[in-house]
């Protein structure tokens, strides 16, 4: 469930065209009118305003917010009105950049993406870079986490609710016999289960698991992998189970302790606005006893925190 408030009836996007170029146009910028206008239209609308904004000004959209905002709320603004595919595509190209080299983003966007998601995110990022993800991928990571990822979006998986439970117990022992059962770890039945799977049957294999040996399987992927590896699949199986619970503990992380990990936040709050907000602020709740909104308050301030409140939206 999406947090995005929509106003009752459509908005006309030139009309809010001609009112981002007024906030634009004063002395400093109306920070507060653009805010309004664009955390409140959906990602089609944001389209659509783009497009009349470049047919009358000449000029995209995301060049004028760029001379205009700035920090956080600018780097926030610029992400929220890419379309999805877009977004996650372009946080990859930063991800598997030199300078910007950020494998757990780039391992978080992937593992926490259906395979729908991730058939388009590829067609963009080739469309918008030149260059295949896939590629990218090989270039900057390495080992199993690499093998793991390339399987994960290389691997059309299926998408509903149906699982075979003869095929999960198989799977379960099949982990069980690759981890715990014996000396070292056989990664390669790891990265079979896991990219291979829905997210449905994993979860159920999952389960399967703490019944049959007495033991979580997340526990078992912390004792028998380590690093971006298991960082990896502990997203898949954690988006498998519970996405909401997921993204509220990445939150929680990014917030918490001294100091704010701003990327993880800007991109979780942008990234799942029009998908599972709802949830996770209901996951934040009930697991740290106080409100997502009021988190992000705390940790954030000026128009970058106006921003991301109206995204969050109120409540828990």
């Amino acid at each position: 469930m999406a947090s995005l408030t929509l106003p009752p009836a459509p908005p006309n996007p030139r009309q809010d065209a001609i009112d981002l170029q007024k906030a634009f146009k004063g002395f400093g910028c109306d920070s507060t009118t653009v805010i309004n206008i664009l955390t409140h239209r959906d990602s089609v609308q944001r389209g659509l305003i783009q497009q009349e904004y470049r047919a009358m000004y000449h000029e995209e959209l995301s060049h004028r917010i760029s001379s205009e905002l700035n920090g956080n709320h600018k780097k926030a603004m610029l992400l929220w009105i890419l379309d999805p595919a877009g977004r996650d595509a372009t946080v990859l190209r930063e991800a598997l950049s030199v300078d910007t080299m950020d494998l757990r983003a780039a391992t978080d966007i992937i593992c926490s993406r259906t395979p729908s998601q991730l058939q388009i995110m590829k067609q963009t990022y080739y469309a918008r870079f030149g260059t295949y993800l896939e590629h990218d991928i090989g270039h900057h990571t390495s080992g199993d986490h690499q093998k793991l990822l390339l399987a994960y979006v290389g691997i059309p998986r299926y998408e509903g609710p149906e699982v075979d439970p003869t095929i999960v117990t198989h799977d379960a022992k099949d982990l069980y016999k690759a981890g715990e059962k014996r000396l070292g770890t056989d990664e390669k039945t790891f990265i079979r289960v896991f990219t291979e799977r829905s997210w449905a049957h994993l979860a159920s294999v999952s389960s399967a698991y703490h019944h049959m040996y007495d033991r979580k399987l997340e526990k078992v992927i912390k004792s028998e992998t380590s690093g971006n590896f298991e960082f990896a699949l502990l997203a898949i199986l954690r988006c498998a189970e519970n996405p909401a619970k997921y993204f509220a503990k990445l939150l929680r992380k990014a917030m918490k302790g001294l100091g704010t990990d701003d990327k993880t936040l800007i991109r979780v709050v942008v990234t799942r606005t029009e998908i599972d907000m709802q949830y996770i602020k209901a996951e934040y709740f009930k697991k740290y006893k106080k409100p997502l909104a009021e988190a992000i308050h705390s940790e954030t301030s000026g128009n970058y925190r106006t921003f991301l409140l109206s995204l969050v939206g109120p409540g828990h």
